[in-house]
């Protein structure tokens, strides 16, 4: 079942769960682009393909939100709007070490292995690196754990991961980055919590807002943050 956050003639945003995948890749799991066009089909009785263009990803151990388009018009929009960077992307992070300073701008060049699926930081730029630049704050402690808002200024392959792994404060349950153990469920504590940005279409501000996790962990910081 899918957990749909919004919909409208041309947009459609689902809470995405960790385990799913965005899009087709190499393991030949169903993506959750498949499970929208099932769901669109189904629900709005049509005949034939559905229309269902991917706008942007999530890793697949990451949870929150993820826009898919329903119109080609509100695709090639949406693209040019990620590409743009005129969309506002809030993410929460479950760290198992306080940062040093409760609030920060990261800076690091970050350089891909393909063979490793993985992103090393730099404080200098190197041949085939591109600036990352992320914003934290500290808004949530437990006895063990810490709760980061998280605000990516760019957009670089793990890049949430691999500077806040950086800065020494490890996602909970990212093996790939660090983390002593993994998750039950193999997810990581990273969640895609809000995208706002303007309407492509009826160009009206829109701020989707994912849930978290149905976990005691992401729940208790939860209740802390609203208060």
């Amino acid at each position: 079942m899918l957990d749909v956050i919004f919909e409208d003639n041309h947009l459609i945003a689902i809470n995405k769960k960790a385990s799913d995948i965005v899009q087709g890749d190499k393991t030949g799991d169903v993506p959750l682009s498949e499970y929208v066009k099932r769901y669109l089909k189904e629900k709005y009785n049509k005949p034939g393909e559905v229309y269902c263009g991917v706008i942007h990803r999530l890793d697949r151990p990451v949870s929150g939100v993820v826009l898919f388009a329903k119109t080609d018009k509100a695709l090639s929009r949406m693209n040019e709007m990620f590409r743009t960077r005129e969309i506002k992307k809030t993410y929460w992070a479950i760290v198992g070490t306080k940062p040093e300073k409760d609030a920060g701008i990261l800076i690091h060049y970050l350089k891909k292995n393909e063979k490793t699926n993985k992103s090393h930081a730099t404080q200098f730029e190197v041949a085939g690196s591109s600036k990352s630049e992320t914003e934290y704050n500290l808004i949530a402690s437990s006895d063990r754990y810490f709760l980061l808002e998280v605000f990516p200024h760019t957009g670089r392959h793990h890049q949430i991961r691999v500077q806040l792994r950086t800065m020494g404060c490890i996602i909970k349950g990212d093996l790939k980055y660090g983390a002593p153990r993994s998750n039950k469920d193999a997810s990581i504590c990273l969640h895609a919590r809000q995208l706002e940005f303007i309407h492509p279409i009826k160009k009206e501000p829109i701020v989707l807002v994912a849930p978290v996790p149905k976990d005691p962990l992401w729940t208790a910081f939860e209740s802390m943050v609203k208060g």
